[in-house]
């Protein structure tokens, strides 16, 4: 049986300097009480792996409105112009990685791959200080895979032995990240006893802790 946990329990493994990757395609999966415990604890410089920083108001957003980020990595950052407003001046050092990218990245890190080849920037800035190959005639640009030592990510529902189902796109990257850090923390929507094995998305042996939202017991 897996280790449901508080909030507040959970996000305290996280100290300062930490590399965490946190799940969500903007507000759409994304862990957003453990996220909201991550700001209340005001853990600092922090290098985050996202798919975006989605608003200065919500989830994701908030830890750079509180400038607890000091390297960002991620796949877009238009809609939060905070970030923006900090690359710019310095003060986050903000590097942009195209999303098919990103994620093969990590699913690399994940399955224990030495890296990955894309024919995805070649020719521009993104091949910069990178190794290239040439395969049957056409270049492409390897790429290392990406970890971290926490995930934060969101499951619809989660069942006593940690294991993941979703709905709908909430799935987007939580799943890949579920993979590729030391440790794994799940929000669970909700929390059952044991999941139909056709539900699962993410086995529990991946997991290491959950938190339910909406569950006075654990928050």
């Amino acid at each position: 049986m897996k280790r449901v946990v508080s909030a507040k329990e959970a996000i305290s493994l996280i100290k300062d300097s930490a590399t965490i990757m946190v799940g969500g395609f903007l507000e759409c999966g994304a862990p957003d009480i453990l996220i909201e415990e991550l700001a209340k604890q005001k853990t600092k410089n922090l290098t985050m792996i996202s798919n975006d920083t989605t608003y200065p108001h919500a989830d994701k957003g908030k830890l750079i409105v509180n400038k607890q980020v000091k390297k960002l990595i991620a796949a877009h950052i238009g809609t939060n112009p905070e970030t923006g407003k900090q690359m710019q001046s310095g003060e986050l050092d903000v590097e942009l990685v195209p999303m098919g990218t990103l994620i093969e990245k990590i699913r690399a890190k994940g399955t224990g791959l030495g890296g990955v080849l894309t024919p995805t920037g070649v020719g521009t800035i993104l091949e910069k200080d990178k190794e290239t190959m040439e395969i049957d005639g056409k270049k492409f640009i390897f790429e290392k895979p990406l970890g971290a030592d926490f995930a934060l990510i969101y499951g619809t529902k989660v069942d006593k032995f940690g294991n993941v189902a979703y709905y709908g796109t909430t799935r987007n990257l939580n799943t890949v990240m579920a993979t590729a850090a030391e440790t794994v923390i799940v929000q669970a929507d909700e929390f059952v006893d044991c999941l139909d094995p056709n539900e699962v998305v993410i086995p529990g042996l991946f997991i290491d802790y959950v938190v339910v939202k909406g569950q006075n017991k654990w928050n």
